[in-house]
């Protein structure tokens, strides 16, 4: 590690090591520098989140590059890595916490305080078998979904930038080193509490962790009748509405353990995540999950098993079992009331009427049953015109059984009318929810294939459109096609 770097005189006073982290003492974390990697040089940067950061200018430097690399100390102090634990394909794992992750400090931002964690950084107490490091292939990808999902209007961590470096790392084979730089509000975790209460047994110290979170990230909850329950609820509608928002777009995360859920609602650690190609509720998208515990279609109701998991971690503080039950089950109708609102405004309907699950499933059905891409078909929609006769030929022509598409698109023409939809209005409220560029598999196969040849305009490239997935961008057609036949042998696992 070398000499710490100071910070510039702008920056300085919007920075500091006063995360709620940092707070709680020794028996929840260890300070410690990264280690260093040689020979390190950009790969990406993400200049949207640098402005919101104040950091557009900073970023550009030398200095940046020591620091979020893990080869220089911040000025401010010793960065630190994180303990819990977790349940891994719902099994108990016992002890983690952040392996390859140190929390650099936090920043003050429009958006309120953010945190700024490297990934990558060397090895921690936490490591266990690992190495401390990540590879070029799985950061680019952590990078480029971090921001694609916080573009589409998903609750995520985000990524500033992936910093690369030729030191040889071992996963399946030798690959390279790299580095990136995730921003987030808190990084906590449902098995940060699972921690002290399996692990540590320590009910003072899951007091202390639980008292600090609700004060900070959740004061709402300070005056009510009972504060634990109050935020256990306000989590659990949280995570509800994530798991509505992934559903929505397609998104799978891969490995949805409880060391994986935000105690935010946020997306967090990207690892074998992939968006749905053909429609598939099926799907698992990591070919590690070979009980496919996470797939598509039941990433739902994992989401309230890992609650489970949360709330019985709390049992220490809350004398009634039933009453933490009862605190986490309003997370059911808090889905189902998300899942059909996003998804009657996938197809433009304003208002909830009788019938309207039943058209909605009965395109989700056909799709199942042609495997028809998924973004593309609900993009198509947005040009659906409602006039008696219209062909609709954009998106009928997606299907094989276009008798049955034609049957469904009469009721949805019928559907449109009882609210005197206006083409026009629906069709801009549609593609505003319906993206027409999301981070594919093959894309981000790409990206990562040259940029192991060393040349990393793609990956910024790509960036570039994924900013945007709403939008019409004139020339950039091959970042919305169906995917080339050789992205269906494509496998992703948790090795990063």
């Amino acid at each position: 590690m070398n000499a710490p770097h100071d910070w510039p005189a702008a920056l300085a006073p919007r920075w500091r090591q006063d995360t709620l982290q940092h707070g709680l003492g020794p028996a929840f974390h260890t300070a410690l520098p990264g280690q260093a990697l040689p020979d390190v040089h950009w790969v990406a940067r993400s200049d949207a989140l640098a402005a919101e950061l104040g950091l557009a200018g900073w970023l550009a430097g030398d200095e940046a590059l020591a620091v979020l690399s893990g080869n220089a100390a911040p000025s401010h102090g010793t960065p630190l890595a994180t303990v819990y634990s977790g349940h891994q394909f719902g099994v108990w794992a016992g002890q983690l916490g952040d392996g390859r992750a140190l929390l650099l400090g936090e920043i003050d931002s429009d958006a309120g305080p953010m945190e700024i964690q490297i990934k990558g950084g060397g090895l921690t107490p936490y490591s266990r078998m690992g190495d401390g490091r990540a590879v070029l292939r799985s950061s680019i990808r952590e990078f480029l979904c971090s921001e694609a999902m916080h573009h589409l209007g998903i609750p995520t961590t985000r990524a500033l930038a992936v910093i690369g470096s030729p030191a040889p790392v071992r996963r399946e084979t030798v690959e390279t080193a790299a580095v990136v730089t995730r921003v987030a509000p808190s990084f906590l975790r449902f098995g940060h509490f699972e921690h002290f209460t399996h692990t540590a047994q320590d009910p003072l110290a899951l007091q202390r962790l639980v008292n600090a979170v609700i004060e900070r990230y959740f004061p709402d909850c300070t005056d009510a009748a009972h504060p634990v329950l109050a935020w256990l609820e306000v989590v659990a509608r949280r995570t509800a509405r994530l798991m509505a928002d992934w559903q929505a777009v397609g998104f799978c995360h891969g490995v949805m353990n409880t060391d994986n859920m935000s105690i935010l609602g946020l997306t967090i650690d990207y690892g074998p995540f992939g968006f749905l190609d053909a429609f598939d509720p099926g799907h698992v998208c990591n070919h590690s999950d070979h009980q496919g515990r996470y797939a598509y279609a039941r990433q739902p109701s994992i989401g309230f098993w890992n609650l489970h998991a949360l709330a019985h971690a709390l049992a220490p503080l809350v004398e009634d079992p039933q009453a933490l039950r009862d605190a986490i089950e309003p997370y059911k109708d808090e889905y189902a009331q998300a899942i059909q609102q996003r998804l009657r405004a996938k197809l433009g309907l304003r208002e909830s009427r009788d019938g309207d699950t039943e058209l909605i499933d009965t395109l989700l059905r056909q799709m199942a049953a042609e495997r028809t891409d998924y973004t593309i078909a609900m993009r198509r929609l947005c040009d659906f015109v409602s006039a008696p006769g219209a062909p609709n030929t954009t998106a009928r022509d997606l299907f094989i059984d276009r008798a049955a598409f034609d049957v469904w698109a009469t009721r949805y023409r019928e559907r449109l009318a009882a609210e005197a939809s206006v083409d026009t209005e629906r069709q801009i409220r549609m593609r505003a929810v319906n993206p027409k560029y999301i981070l594919r598999n093959h894309l981000a196969e790409q990206a990562i294939r040259t940029a192991r040849e060393g040349d990393f305009a793609p990956t910024q490239r790509l960036l570039q459109v994924l900013e945007h997935p709403f939008d019409e961008q004139p020339g950039q057609d091959e970042y919305a096609a169906l995917p080339p036949d050789w992205a269906q042998h494509l496998e992703i696992s948790c090795s990063s």
